[in-house]
């Protein structure tokens, strides 16, 4: 294999466009929407035909910013809507009941988590089987630049065999932009770091377990939990670990958002835009059998960039392009149960200290 400079215009940092993109209606028009949903179907070229939400006003807002030809006014009209993609973009406890009101066999792309736990998780991939939907979950980390960069060099074998991975996140996270999170019993795993497990999975497969702790902050006790330490296992050779603090006030000296992996033949260090509005481009440097580290141009980042490709794939599987979803609902299960996991290995407190 040659130097990894001839390999970085193969590295693989984008998902295809579908030829012919299908009218996406919009459900829900919060935040996310608004940040990364809209921005990022711009860029892409997709057309949005219609918004809906329960809140009429904020819909008609949107409408107006994104020029969005059509406000629904119920849900009942929303889904009735014929020859569209729907996007389910709301908060974990309404996904089951819309995805109830679909029309069978509809194309959708859902919001994350997949619930707020797993059996509705269960209840949820139980739905889209049932009416046939062709379903995915938004876990648009994998998409990102960053990452489909990273999963081409492990298949290169860039890397080698993986012994290391590490993801590292240590800065203030503007949670009052998702009020709706203050409702929640869990919060940080569920909400945030599930898609550093998502990615994990989708770029080393599933682990053996997992040992977690994820906690409060004193000083945001409104939030269930805004901090984690997780290890993942993955046998005796692979090192696999989360460090996520989001309630670093110190200023930006010190704050990081990193996601790592070493392998036996080189190493990748990313450096994660968790931030919709600020904070640091996405950046990602390999080294392999002893090059320098080289920096890799990256096109685009999570925010809004990689919310292009999940409805990418989507359309193209919905069109007969792509052959399946890379983040179907059942995939998408999988990581569920890692995140429920998590909360059990949480709640068991550890192995206490013999006398």
């Amino acid at each position: 294999m040659g130097p990894v400079s001839r390999l970085i215009p193969e590295l693989q940092q984008s998902w295809p466009l579908p030829d012919q993109p299908q009218p996406i209606v919009i459900l829900g028009t919060g935040g996310i929407v608004r940040a990364a949903h809209l921005p990022a179907y711009q860029k892409a070229g997709f057309p949005v035909a219609a918004v809906f939400d329960i809140h009429n006003e904020r819909s008609r807002e949107v409408a107006q910013e994104f020029g969005i030809p059509r406000v629904f006014g119920s849900l009942a009209e929303a889904v009735g809507a014929p020859g569209v993609i729907f996007d389910v973009a709301v908060p974990p406890e309404h996904i089951l009941g819309i995805l109830q009101q679909l029309p069978p066999h509809s194309a959708v792309l859902i919001q994350k988590p997949m619930g707020r736990n797993l059996e509705e998780a269960r209840l949820i991939r139980q739905v889209c089987r049932e009416r046939r939907l062709v379903a995915a979950i938004n876990f648009q980390l994998r998409f990102s630049a960053l990452m489909l960069a990273l999963r081409d060099a492990l298949q290169c074998g860039l890397l080698g065999t993986v012994t290391d991975v590490e993801v590292r996140l240590n800065l203030r996270t503007e949670w009052e932009h998702y009020p709706f999170l203050k409702e929640l019993e869990r919060v940080e795993l569920q909400i945030h770091s599930v898609h550093y497990l998502d990615a994990i999975r989708w770029l080393i497969g599933d682990p053996r377990a997992v040992h977690a702790v994820t906690l409060r902050d004193p000083r945001y006790f409104e939030l269930n939990s805004t901090r984690s330490i997780v290890i993942l296992n993955y046998g005796d050779e692979i090192r696999c670990g989360l460090s996520i603090n989001h309630n670093h006030t110190f200023g930006p000296k010190f704050q990081a958002a990193m996601f790592k992996i070493e392998g036996t033949r080189g190493a990748a260090v990313g450096t994660l835009g968790v931030h919709p509005d600020s904070g640091p481009s996405d950046a990602l440097e390999i080294t392999t059998e002893g090059t320098d580290w080289i920096p890799i141009t990256l096109q685009g980042r999570w925010f809004p960039d990689a919310f292009i490709g999940p409805m990418a794939n989507l359309q193209r599987v919905a069109t007969g392009q792509d052959p399946g979803l890379p983040a179907s609902v059942e995939d998408a299960y999988r990581t569920m149960a890692l995140v429920e996991a998590c909360y059990l290995s949480n709640r068991s407190g550890g192995t206490p200290i013999p006398e």
